[in-house]
């Protein structure tokens, strides 16, 4: 099974998503990630509140955004969501002023790519057949 070892340890999943917005950022973050991309926004728990930043789920996303002094945006590392009607959003991005920059390397993968309004790459695909192997 795909990461066992040896000793009995696996993986199960993954359990969230950080991303770094710059300080002051989380009313602008709300806008985008709330508003715009329609994740719910849940409450940090009390011992992580004071460092700033929001959380954000929706269907089986947590995406944690966190405050960083020192802020670089992420150009090249990046979540990639899946989504449903991805010509809906691509539009709404367009309405809205964001950038997207269309990418087809990949021929079974739909998808493009957009920055959050910090910088930050964000990938979205719908209907991602890979056909992925298993490397020996």
């Amino acid at each position: 099974m795909a990461g066992d070892d040896q000793s009995g340890m696996r993986l199960t999943g993954m359990d969230h998503i950080q991303l770094t917005i710059p300080p002051n950022g989380e009313a602008t973050a709300r806008a985008f990630y709330g508003e715009l991309l329609g994740l719910r926004e849940v409450a940090k728990p009390d011992p992580l509140a004071s460092r700033g930043g929001c959380w954000f789920v929706g269907l089986g996303i947590h995406l944690h955004l966190g405050v960083a002094d020192d802020f670089q945006p992420a150009r090249k590392a990046h979540p990639a969501f899946s989504v449903a009607n991805l010509p809906a959003l691509r539009d709404r991005f367009i309405e809205a002023g964001v950038s997207v920059i269309e990418d087809d390397a990949v021929p079974s993968v739909r998808g493009f790519y957009a920055s959050d309004p910090f910088g930050n790459r964000l990938e979205f695909i719908e209907d991602a057949d890979r056909g992925f192997t298993e490397r020996r």
